[in-house]
């Protein structure tokens, strides 16, 4: 900007052509280059009668002001009087006026650069006044910085044309008081009534509940029926209660309960519990509310909730962004430094994962944990990251609930117009330590003397709205006992109740379906399709339309399908789209997503084909039938945490739906092990929440080193316990086909981890017949077709790839003493079945467990866990701290230890 100030009295010429050198990229060209123009513009039209001196000095002050707004507009959230309890940091160079080339004694002079911010022509005085109201008070802005003219220009006008803050009614002071006194009230009384008891309190954000509030109030009025919620423990309680009208006695129940009224084992603390209401606005209008169940590792529901408003969008709302909107509340510390933040925001305008614009609460307590704010982030403000995507950030003093209720309304006035992510940012703090045990004075005493004598929110506004007659101190304080004594009788109706109860998260989705921990996983399920439907399914598949030009080896792909069809022998891929298409012909939607997953990882899939020389994809799957359900497949930006949390999310609103993610390699899955572990593992358990979820991961030892071998088996089995996830090794086209077809047609929703393979998917044993898929059902267990048990005198249990190497050692060789049984589901295991295959081999000498990878991990453990009586030997890889060696020489001599042990006492026909 400083250019402008150089430009001399006769640099006019210069300076149209230093605008022009910022012009040649609209998209991405500074409005503030455009605000001088335009400037240039009017002073070239008002001054040029007037004698060149005079015209010379006008221009140099009506372009100073420009300068000097402009730098109101990028730089004024630096001099706002945001932080309630301490003073904010100085930057230079400040907005004197002097920095601009003004003097004080042009403070009374009228200038026309008044136009430019919506008030005409006034003196210098009134155009600070109003860019100091518009800039920094109690709201800071940062939106210059986002290089998109028409989002600018909104945003400046709606901000310098109502001079920050528009004046609302004693009934709405009225209304915001009511939400700070029930916030306020609320964390003081069970302060009162649990002492000591851990609660993660809001007390000094208690914005929060009126900023929720004016969320869901003016965002109703804006069309959005819907929101899901996202957030940490701190102040969570308040939120359920408050905000999604949870009974207040189930809450207290839950500080002294001692059992669960429902079926749920084990459970988790009260800050961690979901909820969903239905709660009616002041206008009376319906808005559906859901906080989604969280565990402790902050930042991990931000993708869910993500996904679960994609699916919303997608199965409820017919696409239209504007019925349902998420929300994300973040802690300062988190939001500036957890890596899923951003993974998530990168998601944000993607057109497989969009939302249509989340609403970003920060509650800016200025620590974490035990952090100074100065040493948790090198960023200036906590909310950087909000930069990566060009989005409008708020800073907002969190003791001013008429600046946040400002912010909020213009927040969700842009996300409904733009589509776009906003944040908010309310400076605040934390009335005591990270819980109500810890002692914060041990690491930040000067802090917590100033925060000892600050008051709080709602008797700050209560001194306000007395000083303006709107309401007097004797009627606030009378609001505020009859409140406590409200909660009073709600503990009382709380000692009343026996058990806790927890209302399950998505409960009407799910209530057909059958407990898991009940049912038996291993009962074979019907999955089978008509044969005639099947192969009109594969013809639609394997037809590309005539008006289209593809790619010759596309040509060639297809042919060879076709010619798959025609042989009896279908391939990996062929199965797996064909599960694909006959659940999308019986009305289930499926959605498929990852890294390289259109095509797949290894070639093999091709969901879409690109039409040459061009950039449109055709998808055959969308075009199976006028009645099918939708299909839908994504390449997925390069995450893991935040794609799986998302799809997790996607998955849970739609029970009949199937929903997959797909790993590119199995082993870079450990990148999201906060979403199984978290969530996959044990939500049910935990909040009584099911989802049926895929998991692709490939898995094989073929010599390709310690990264792409192992997608770690043995972690997923150790997670196993009461039938929470499914743990399947698939290794025939027509088992993945059933395994893929089961998932939708039991009567249970159970997540579904699958070790795909690698070579497998063109290996030319690994085929399947049309009537394999059209008659048959998924196997637990393959056994060995084996005509004369009698002369069996070794049993080999394995799994995987490894099935067909040892196939092809025992027919290369004539080996007929030993049987090999492949488990192609290793939980829940099918340990009866297992039993019973022992006992038909009466001349049995060995039974071993036969494992590609080392001892120390793949299903060894498992399997002697489930089978503790049954005298295995085991049979793999040496233990090691790496999953497997680098060398593919090294490789091919483990692998033919392996075989050479099984088969050293062979048995030749």
């Amino acid at each position: 900007m400083d250019k402008f100030s150089q430009v001399g009295n006769q640099e006019i010429a210069a300076i149209e052509e230093l605008y022009a050198s910022y012009l040649i990229d609209n998209e991405s060209v500074d409005a503030s280059w455009k605000n001088f123009f335009a400037g240039f513009e009017f002073a070239r039209k008002n001054f040029a009668d007037q004698p060149s001196s005079v015209h010379d000095e006008k221009v140099d002050k009506e372009f100073a002001i420009l300068n000097l707004i402009h730098g109101y507009r990028q730089r004024g959230h630096l001099f706002t009087k945001t932080n309630p309890v301490r003073a904010r940091r100085k930057y230079l160079p400040t907005l004197e006026i002097e920095n601009f080339g003004l003097q004080q004694s042009d403070l009374d002079t009228v200038f026309k650069a008044g136009n430019s911010i919506g008030i005409g022509p006034a003196p210098l005085r009134k155009i600070i006044e109003h860019l100091e109201a518009t800039y920094c008070e109690s709201v800071g802005v940062e939106y210059v910085f986002m290089r998109h003219p028409v989002l600018i220009d909104w945003l400046k006008t709606k901000m310098e044309s109502c001079r920050n803050r528009e004046v609302f009614t004693p009934e709405k002071q009225k209304h915001f008081y009511y939400h700070l006194k029930l916030a306020v009230g609320f964390e003081s009384y069970i302060h009162k009534k649990f002492v000591g008891q851990k609660r993660f309190s809001l007390e000094g954000g208690e914005a929060l509940i009126p900023a929720l509030d004016a969320v869901i109030e003016h965002g109703s009025q804006l069309g959005i029926s819907e929101f899901v919620i996202g957030m940490a423990h701190r102040g969570r309680l308040n939120v359920l209660t408050n905000i999604l009208q949870k009974p207040y006695e189930h809450i207290f129940k839950e500080f002294v309960g001692t059992e669960y009224e429902q079926d749920l084992s084990l459970g988790d603390v009260k800050y961690h519990l979901g909820y969903e209401n239905d709660v009616v606005t002041d206008e009376g209008k319906k808005v559906h509310l859901s906080l989604m169940p969280n565990p402790s590792h902050l930042e991990t529901v931000a993708p869910l909730v993500q996904g679960m408003v994609r699916s919303r969008i997608d199965s409820r709302y017919n696409g239209d962004y504007d019925k349902v909107a998420p929300i994300v509340i973040h802690g300062d510390a988190a939001i500036a430094t957890q890596g899923i933040v951003y993974e998530v925001i990168q998601m944000s305008q993607l057109p497989g994962y969009k939302t249509g614009g989340t609403i970003h609460l920060v509650i800016n307590n200025q620590v974490g944990f035990t952090t100074n704010y100065l040493e948790a982030r090198s960023s200036t403000y906590c909310t950087d990251v909000a930069k990566v995507t060009r989005s409008p950030v708020f800073h907002v003093n969190g003791d001013d609930v008429e600046a946040i209720v400002y912010t909020i309304k213009l927040a969700m006035e842009f996300r409904q117009k733009f589509h776009a992510d906003v944040f908010v940012d309310i400076l605040c703090y934390r009335k005591y330590g990270h819980n109500e045990g810890d002692e914060p004075r041990f690491t930040q005493p000067l802090l917590y003397k100033a925060i000892e004598k600050h008051r709080n929110p709602r008797d700050i506004y209560a001194d306000k709205l007395a000083e303006t007659g709107v309401m007097t101190l004797d009627e606030a304080s009378n609001l505020n006992q009859e409140f406590d004594k409200h909660l009073e009788e709600k503990y009382k109706e709380s000692e009343k109740i026996e058990k806790v109860k927890v209302r399950r998260f998505l409960k009407d989705e799910y209530t057909k379906f059958e407990n898991p921990t009940k049912s038996d996983l291993t009962k074979p399920v019907k999955t089978s399709f008509k044969k005639s439907e099947l192969l009109r399914i594969a013809s639609q598949m394997n037809h590309l339309p005539a008006d289209k030009r593809f790619f010759k080896k596309i040509d060639r792909i297809v042919e060879d399908r076709r010619m798959m069809v025609l042989d009896n022998r279908l391939d990996w891929a062929m199965a797996e789209l064909l599960a694909y298409g006959t659940l999308l012909e019986e009305g289930y939607p499926v959605r498929l997503s990852g890294q390289d997953s259109e095509r797949g990882t290894f070639a093999h899939r091709h969901a879409s084909f690109v039409v040459e020389d061009t950039d449109e994809r055709y998808y055959p799957l969308q075009h199976i039938s006028e009645k099918q359900a939708a299909f839908s497949v994504f390449n997925s930006l390069l995450s893991e945490y935040g794609v799986l949390g998302y799809e997790y999310g996607y998955s849970l609103p739609q029970p009949n739906g199937l929903t997959i993610w797909e790993a590119q390699f199995g082993d870079f899955a450990n990148v999201a092990q906060v979403i199984f572990d978290q969530y996959i593992s044990s939500a049910f358990e935990k909040w009584g929440m099911m989802n049926s979820l895929v998991m692709y991961l490939p898995h094989g030892y073929e010599g390709q080193g310690p990264e792409h071998s192992s997608a770690r088996i043995e972690r997923f089995l150790n997670l196993t316990a009461d039938n929470n996830i499914q743990v399947v090794v698939p290794t025939t086209p027509a088992n993945m086909y059933h395994l893929i077809r089961r998932q939708m047609h039991w009567n249970v929703r159970v997540p579904l981890v699958v070790f795909t393979p690698k070579s497998l998917l063109r290996h030319p044993m690994v085929t399947s017949s049309v009537d394999e898929l059209a008659d048959g059902v998924f196997q637990e267990i393959i056994e060995d077709s084996i005509s004369n048990p009698d002369k069996i005198t070794k049993l080999v249990f394995t799994f995987g790839k490894l099935y067909y190497d040892l196939h092809k050692r025992q027919a290369e060789e004539g080996i007929t003493n030993t049987a090999i049984v492949r488990v192609e589901q290793l939980f829940p295991l099918p340990v009866d079945r297992m039993k019973a295959i022992i006992a038909k081999y009466p001349k049995l000498e060995k039974i071993y467990w036969v494992q590609d990878e080392p001892s120390n991990m793949g299903a060894w453990q498992h399997i002697q866990r489930f089978l503790p009586d049954v005298p295995f030997e085991l049979i793999s890889r040496p233990a090691s701290a790496s999953p497997a060696v680098g060398l593919m020489h090294q490789h091919n001599t483990r692998l033919k230890k392996i075989l050479d042990t099984v088969f050293e006492e062979k048995v030749l026909a």
